[in-house]
């Protein structure tokens, strides 16, 4: 199984971009590969449209450390851990999501790491404007 960080670097606090990317009702926003349109908040769970259908995710409890870690729960059944941290840099923050290979082909590993770049991208945008 291969695995690839893909990292980036948002000038911006690491507490403000956490708070931003954890809060639910920002997903649709930048998360494209997640939420397509409002997230459902159901106890500990969240429930999203996803490119996947609808999918469960499970988000690691708020913490101090910056860990954003999931479990996506697909149609399927399958469930899908995705590391995710914000790290502070000396820049403002670094966003670090690890993409996993898992039973993908190499075209469509390619595709989800794209897709993670894009999605980070929006993320650094949305806390960076934010942020000014």
């Amino acid at each position: 199984m291969t695995s690839r960080h893909i990292s980036l670097i948002a000038r911006a606090d690491a507490d403000t971009v956490y708070r931003f990317a954890a809060d639910p009702r920002n997903l649709p926003a930048w998360a494209s590969g997640l939420a397509r349109a409002d997230v459902r908040v159901a106890g500990e769970s969240l429930w999203a449209d996803s490119p996947m259908g609808t999918v469960k995710v499970t988000f690691a409890p708020r913490n101090a450390f910056g860990v954003l870690d999931h479990d996506v729960e697909l149609p399927s059944g399958a469930v899908v851990n995705n590391p995710l941290r914000v790290i502070r840099h000396p820049e403002g923050a670094e966003i670090v999501f690890t993409v996993r290979q898992l039973e993908m082909t190499d075209e469509d590993f390619e595709r989800d790491c794209q897709t993670v770049r894009e999605d980070l991208g929006r993320l650094r945008d949305l806390v960076e404007e934010h942020n000014r």
